[in-house]
């Protein structure tokens, strides 16, 4: 058991601690969520069974000890619904806080330093990753809103009024034309075949 705790040991950890915490989370894990790192509190007294944090890919989990350590109380944060966390470091350790998108605040203290330091690193690239993921959703619920639409940039084409074609009075044309056979300005042969044509248009 003790080499799968080697990655979570790096910055001394309690290895028994550890162990304990792994089996309690082990049996809260999703499909396809795994443990990215764990924090044990280090109070200065004799703490049998210390708070802790455990960062996951998908969320982060406080485990509180109840009872003497009888009972583990956890409360977990999908990493979408964390609005961002912070360190304070003291003399004996540091305070790892957490502020939900909600607004519940999280904080478990006596956290040692290089540990709160890790939990801080890690949960800042989450949250880094989450800003990006809420912007996406937040286009995305907008783009929904708007039923889809996309609006037109194109400038509008006004359409051009179609040009009337005059009508002739086939009469006048007649007379026209009989005016200009007798002007001997065309011949007998096209008088007769554009009168035919207009009496075809009556």
């Amino acid at each position: 058991m003790i080499n799968n705790l080697k990655k979570y040991l790096n910055e001394e950890q309690d290895p028994k601690s550890v162990e304990k915490i792994i089996e309690k989370v082990t049996d809260l894990l999703t499909n396809g969520e795994t443990i990215e790192y764990i924090a044990v509190q280090n109070k200065p007294a004799i703490n049998i069974s210390p708070d802790s944090i455990v960062l996951t890919n998908k969320r982060i989990i406080f485990f509180r000890s109840k009872s003497f350590g009888l009972v583990t109380d956890f409360q977990d944060y999908l990493w979408k619904d964390v609005g961002e966390s912070h360190i304070s470091e003291a003399i004996l350790g540091s305070t790892f806080k957490m502020t939900a998108v909600s607004g519940f605040v999280e904080t478990i203290d006596y956290i040692p330093k290089s540990q709160a330091r890790k939990l801080y690193q890690y949960a800042q690239a989450k949250e880094e990753e989450m800003i990006e993921f809420r912007r996406q959703k937040e286009l995305e619920d907008k783009r929904a809103t708007s039923g889809g639409i996309t609006v037109n940039t194109q400038p509008e084409q006004k359409e051009e009024p179609k040009k009337e074609i005059p009508t002739e009075d086939p009469m006048e044309t007649l007379m026209k034309l009989k005016a200009y056979l007798d002007n001997d300005l065309i011949s007998a042969e096209d008088y007769e075949a554009k009168k035919k044509e207009i009496l075809a248009r009556m």
